[in-house]
């Protein structure tokens, strides 16, 4: 008997932070099958190409978006025969997290458009089942985010920590107690003061911190 081997993809939940909220970056398919619905980029491993399921993950992003991110993990592996109309399909789900300052995604290959909805709402009617990959990236992150390094990762270059809370806050989908927060980041030490740089407003000066040397990368 002839063996028939799964489509072997990976799929990837890009987030940022847009106006305080979180955003994931949806594709709309170019090619059948699920032609002209939305998606999360994804792609299939290219064994000639592809030194390992991460290598695959970081191809296909890149061509679908144009996005290249340092900050990629696994958080889990969907499979079935009835999830793709091609066959027996196995779909390494990602996430992946990119700076608000680092926003520049395009329609890349394969792709008609891209466009960054709310995380909590990504919209109905998404190919395969695509809707619960989202809800699986964002349930791994929001259990993650208890790391104060980890939000760091959507962080622009330069920020005041009441702007690294409203990230964590953007997350989680709730407000955190801004002096039980602040312990933890001394616990963490996973940020450093950028000595006599301050943001000025209507309030008192707020001090500018960036990521321990490194910790990006």
């Amino acid at each position: 008997m002839k063996k028939l081997f799964p489509l072997v993809t990976t799929d990837i939940a890009l987030f940022t932070i847009q106006d305080r909220s979180l955003r994931v970056l949806m594709v709309r398919r170019a090619n059948e099958p699920e032609f002209g619905k939305w998606a999360l980029p994804g792609g299939i491993l290219n064994p000639g190409d592809d030194a390992h399921l991460d290598a695959t993950a970081q191809r296909v992003l890149s061509g679908k978006t144009g996005v290249d991110v340092p900050f990629l993990k696994q958080v889990a592996t969907f499979s079935g025969a009835a999830r793709d109309p091609r066959g027996w399909s196995l779909s390494v789900l990602y996430y992946a997290l990119l700076p608000s300052d680092q926003v520049h995604a395009v329609a890349g290959r394969a792709t008609d458009a891209i466009e960054w909805r709310d995380a909590y709402a990504p919209g109905s009617g998404l190919a395969f089942d695509h809707a619960d990959l989202v809800d699986a990236a964002l349930a791994m992150l929001r259990d993650k985010v208890s790391r104060a390094a980890l939000p760091l990762h959507l962080m622009p270059a330069r920020f005041t920590l009441t702007e690294l809370q409203q990230t964590c806050e953007s997350i989680l989908g709730r407000p955190l107690d801004k002096s039980v927060f602040r312990r933890r980041l001394k616990d963490e030490l996973c940020i450093e003061q950028l000595p006599g740089e301050f943001v000025y407003g209507a309030q008192r000066p707020a001090q500018l911190y960036r990521a321990v040397n490194g910790f990006r990368f």
